[in-house]
């Protein structure tokens, strides 16, 4: 069984509220994406995947940032 973990991302410079909708739409598709919840107002992303795929979905999701908001610095 494997272990779930779940990392708070600070996302600096998050401008448009929509583009948080379709960040959060586009990695909740991503594989291995428990849950993920990306906030615009506290510039947070909340992140949930197994622990042995955490850091491949971490970079996946950065590129689906970067897609909607090229300016947005990741913080972990």
């Amino acid at each position: 069984m494997s272990v779930i973990m779940k990392k708070t991302i600070k996302l600096v410079d998050l401008d448009c509220a929509n583009c948080a909708a379709k960040m959060e739409r586009g990695i909740s598709r991503l594989e291995g994406v428990t849950s993920v919840s990306v906030s615009f107002l506290a510039q947070k992303m909340v992140l949930e995947a197994p622990e042995e795929k955490f850091a491949q979905v971490l970079d996946e999701a950065v590129k689906v940032i970067h897609r909607f908001e090229p300016d947005v610095t990741v913080k972990v």
